[in-house]
């Protein structure tokens, strides 16, 4: 059964969609992304939140606001925090190598 990872950021426009664009074909995940701000791309909903094994922010800020904003679905949930600031542009290829590196452990 394959993992359920979900990545988050602020805008969900560069650094969880390129960590959703690099893991989504790894045989052992299925991938999602969203952004925490209510005006972001693809704002987090509360069904992700439940579809998700684990969720990977980028930053302390992103947990800080992730149990601020929806701590009612977050029971049980492991969050992680990757410490990615907000440097790169989407597929970045340092922010790739950052992500491959640091996601490894969650991959399977």
């Amino acid at each position: 059964m394959k993992k359920h990872l979900l990545f988050l950021c602020s805008q969900n426009k560069l650094r969880s969609p390129t960590a959703e664009a690099i893991f989504c074909e790894h045989p052992a995940v299925e991938v999602d992304s969203a952004g925490l701000n209510n005006d972001a791309v693809t704002p987090l909903s509360p069904e992700q939140l439940h579809w998700a094994d684990i969720i990977l922010v980028m930053e302390n800020s992103h947990k800080n606001r992730l149990n601020r904003k929806f701590k009612a679905h977050l029971s049980g949930k492991r969050v992680v925090v990757l410490n990615i600031p907000d440097d790169y542009e989407y597929i970045d290829s340092e922010l790739i190598a950052i992500l491959k590196a640091r996601c490894r452990a969650y991959l399977g």
